[in-house]
């Protein structure tokens, strides 16, 4: 079991930068492929930034990438998603979530991002 939550949204100008953070708790951790989804106003939920247990491996979606970072602390059990050059269509809620058995089965409740023209 692992519990997640978020800290970090607020809203800021375009061209601005955010710095999401993502504190969880369990035992498996350490184990588990994090990632960063959003959801914006009657869209679906996308993943945009995703992280191996190790912090081995990333992937971002090509709408962040360049622009986002993920990283992850396995010995503070934190997510970071650090987002720069942030445009109004990043406005959006923000989640984190864990992997178990490759199924992103763990969720936060969620941060509003709100990107201003």
């Amino acid at each position: 079991q692992v519990q997640l939550v978020e800290s970090g949204g607020g809203l800021v100008q375009a061209g601005g930068s955010l710095r999401l953070s993502c504190a969880a708790s369990g035992p498996t951790f350490s184990r588990n492929t994090m990632g960063w989804f959003r959801q914006a106003p009657g869209k679906e939920r996308e993943l945009i930034a995703s992280i191996w247990w190790n912090g081995g491996n990333t992937y971002y979606a090509d709408s962040v990438k360049g622009r986002f970072t993920i990283s992850r602390d396995n010995a503070k059990n934190t997510v970071v998603l650090q987002m720069n050059s942030l445009k109004p269509e990043d406005t959006a809620v923000y989640y984190c979530a864990a992997q178990s058995s490759g199924v992103y089965k763990y969720w936060g409740q969620g941060t509003q991002v709100t990107v201003s023209s």
